[in-house]
């Protein structure tokens, strides 16, 4: 490939890429390495305990510290450096990397946002407090998480994503503005895995000025106008059609960035090499393709964490209630499979999980090199929709919905039969369809991570039906994975009960151990 030959937009990511960082000199934040160590345990404990990506566990520890020392009445002043120090703990971030700089500038995040909470609610009555307050800490937790760990490089494939793409997908009933929104929020979505919070955060930094004091009444006159056209974007009816759609042409960014990190500084000499380049995406390819076991690996030991300490509960409160009125005793035996079978199943499932192969890889280099050297490159064929449809086939639309409710009859009345075979009680199929359903979902979530890296996949000859007898249970699992993540009062004793006490626990003894240190040097 001849550097000459790489489009606009191809050369300005890589200049990105081929930036260097200014080396900064100022004082660097340190932590004690024993409190640190307990803390980083605590954080990979806690952690677990929520199905996060990791490209939100920073944003969401942010958001979690901040939720528990301003409810406790703490002000900007108070809360800044314990929220930095607790990060630090934590091992987000390495002892001495994040400069004393920080922390006034985390101050002036917290106090804007705590102001404009306060003027949101004084000008804007209409906007349900609950609601501005969850805002408030969203956006102050996504500010907070890109100062401390800006991503520069991410931020430019992400652009570079979107204005390959957005000609790409066409909306015959609704504006080109609102298309672009939607591209821009699907690549946001599937590239840099951003979730609800960071998606409202950038656009809101799209649709305000710089959140600083100087723009603080321009930006709460014109907020409740923002409130609800992000909103509006955010629960667009076609975002999951669009979304999908760009979900399927991540691999090929997702390798092309991991190319331009790993020869940073001799990208120059790389593209002028034709075969050294395709070498290097192979390679990367290759890399990636072996990193899925362990990731899968690291999804399954967590998705199991995460039923044992979330899940079990609930087959002790109602299954083990319902045998001793019924029986009075507990079925131990019935219980027991409740809980073990479901992850057992789903460390089986995962064993057959594929890795992509050398096709996979000439493929993606294919269209990489297509994404460098042609300003609008056809990835995909054209994404042609419309928000109201003509409803010409409503008889079809009738009857692929009475399929569907039939593949849902057909799924559970199969579990419900084969159940009824082992004599198990009404209560424990219930238990027990209730655990199924979320181990499809989370085994259905570790294949998507499997084919990460998978392009122009085909369907085998069986999908079709697998599709119609797990889908339903797969749906049916991911609503109640969802809901329940939400009142999970686990979470809830660890981020109050548990979690405040050991952090000042954690502080004290940091500062004793600091003490005792000054009290050694004076002995030198």
């Amino acid at each position: 490939m001849d550097e000459k030959k790489l489009s606009p937009f191809a050369k300005a990511v890589i200049g990105v890429f081929e930036e260097k960082e200014p080396v900064n000199h100022e004082q660097k934040i340190s932590v004690n390495r024993f409190i640190s160590e307990i803390a980083s345990w605590y954080e990979k404990l806690r952690n677990a305990m929520d199905l996060q990506d990791d490209e939100v566990i920073l944003k969401n520890s942010i958001e979690r510290i901040l939720k528990r020392r301003l409810l406790l009445g703490g002000t900007a002043d108070k809360v800044a450096e314990p929220l930095i120090r607790e990060l630090v703990w934590a091992r987000y971030f390495s002892d001495n990397t994040l400069p004393q700089s920080v922390i006034s500038k985390t101050v002036g995040i917290i106090s804007f946002y705590q102001e404009l909470r306060h003027n949101i609610l004084a000008h804007h009555p209409s906007l349900k407090e609950a609601k501005v307050n969850e805002w408030i800490l969203q956006l102050m937790s996504c500010q907070i998480s890109r100062l401390l760990k800006p991503n520069k490089e991410k931020e430019a494939m992400s652009n570079f994503m979107y204005h390959l793409l957005k000609d790409s997908i066409v909306i015959r009933d609704d504006s080109e503005d609102t298309k672009n929104v939607q591209v821009y929020l699907a690549v946001r979505r599937a590239f840099a895995k951003d979730d609800i919070a960071f998606l409202r955060f950038h656009l809101f930094r799209q649709l305000f000025p710089e959140p600083e004091a100087a723009n603080l009444d321009q930006i709460t006159k014109s907020f409740a106008k923002g409130y609800h056209e992000i909103e509006r974007q955010l629960n667009y009816k076609l975002k999951e059609k669009i979304y999908v759609y760009v979900k399927r042409q991540t691999p090929v960014f997702f390798i092309l960035e991991d190319v331009l990190r790993s020869h940073k500084g001799k990208l120059e000499e790389l593209l002028g090499n034709g075969e050294a380049f395709a070498q290097a995406v192979i390679d990367a390819c290759t890399a990636k393709y072996k990193s899925i076991r362990s990731k899968v690996t690291n999804a399954i030991i967590r998705s199991v964490f995460f039923l044992l300490m979330t899940k079990v509960a609930i087959a002790f409160a109602v299954e083990g209630t319902y045998d001793k009125l019924t029986y009075g005793e507990i079925q131990w035996l019935g219980l027991g499979v409740n809980i073990v079978a479901p992850p057992i199943l789903m460390i089986i499932v995962s064993l057959f999980i594929k890795t992509p192969g050398i096709d996979n890889s000439r493929r993606i280099l294919n269209k990489i090199t297509a994404v460098l050297t042609e300003e609008q490159p056809t990835l995909a064929p054209t994404l042609t929709l419309m928000i109201n449809p003509k409803k010409t086939k409503s008889l079809l639309n009738t009857i692929f919905a009475l399929l569907w409710l039939g593949a849902f009859i057909l799924s559970f009345g199969l579990m419900k039969h084969i159940l009824d075979l082992v004599h198990m009680n009404i209560v424990s199929q219930a238990v027990f369809m209730f655990f199924i359903t979320i181990v499809s979902f989370l085994s259905y979530r570790i294949n998507l991570t499997a084919n990460a890296y998978t392009v122009d996949k085909g369907q085998g000859l069986l999908t079709p039906f697998i599709d119609i007898l797990f889908l339903p249970i797969i749906k049916v699992g991911m609503k109640l994975t969802d809901g329940i993540s939400q009142i999970n009062i686990l979470i809830f004793i660890f981020d109050f009960l548990i979690e405040a006490p050991f952090k000042v626990i954690f502080g004290f003894f940091e500062q004793l151990f600091a003490y005792l240190h000054t009290k050694r040097e004076d002995l030198e």
